[in-house]
């Protein structure tokens, strides 16, 4: 049985270990907030309109990381705007446009005659696939959420439990949800290459419903969902490297254990 340490000599290990932490505390401090206000869901959809952008990217021949983020960053902002105004339904909305992002992209992949695209790689996502712009835009996105929550922490608190009451107290809710769709969507881009448009979502997802079957308070929830987040994805990627299971899979399904451990733990109290 290989050593810890051993595996994350090889180069693309250390690449996928940094990116991964990077996101697993982004995802977590956001995942928070989206979860308890009953938002989870936007980062799946994002993730199939990423998985749409990335694969026409790969079609024009042009720089995937480029070309997705601003259509992602555009179709999370369109989400919010026509959910505000009430013509369609959030979920519904989210619905429409992360199928057709999906269909748009694989429609697009089966009909370009000489693309060298494995489609699995955009659905479950490839380690070798990190670069080191990645870990940049990632240590970047890693500096603005915990700034954000360092510098407006009672007003996404204010936020998370009662929308009206923070914006009855001055709190710019409008500003606030878009700046976390495009925190959002960054997440969603740069964890695509990790985990897979499929899988994504469940870094946002899994480590805030773990940390609520034990925890009661809100700073709780957001500190044992950060540590729940960077345990899971560890243990993931590890147990992907021994077993030679794909990545994304494999950080799922520890979330999922702990998932289960912890609401069992949390009946027994």
């Amino acid at each position: 049985m290989p050593n810890l340490l051993e595996i994350f000599s090889y180069g693309f290990m250390f690449r996928a270990l940094i990116m991964g932490l990077l996101l697993a505390i982004s995802s977590a401090l956001i995942g928070t907030s989206l979860v308890l206000r009953k938002n989870s869901m936007i980062g799946d959809g994002l993730s199939h309109v990423a998985f749409g952008a990335f694969a026409v990217a790969t079609v024009l021949q042009v720089a995937p990381l480029e070309f997705a983020l601003p259509i992602v960053v555009a179709a999370s902002i369109l989400i919010l705007r026509v959910s505000q105004q009430k013509r369609i339904q959030n979920d519904a909305m989210i619905a429409i446009i992360s199928a057709s992002a999906l269909a748009l992209g694989t429609f697009a992949i089966s009909i370009t005659q000489g693309v060298n695209t494995d489609i699995n790689n955009y659905l479950f996502g490839s380690i070798l696939s990190i670069t080191s712009l990645d870990l940049i835009i990632g240590g970047v996105l890693l500096v603005l959420v915990m700034g954000l929550y360092i510098w407006a922490h009672h007003r996404i608190f204010a936020l998370t439990f009662d929308e009206n009451f923070a914006r009855s107290t001055g709190v710019k809710v409008q500003f606030y949800d878009i700046i976390f769709a495009i925190i959002c969507s960054v997440i969603v881009v740069l964890g695509m290459r990790l985990l897979g448009a499929l899988l994504i979502s469940s870094l946002i997802i899994f480590p805030t419903v773990s940390a609520m079957q034990v925890c009661k308070t809100y700073n709780k929830v957001v500190l044992v969902s950060v540590v729940l987040s960077v345990l899971n994805f560890i243990v993931g990627l590890y147990l992907s490297f021994y077993f030679k299971a794909p990545t994304g899979a494999s950080i799922v399904l520890s979330n999922l254990v702990t998932l289960i451990l912890l609401s069992l733990a949390g009946r027994s109290k």
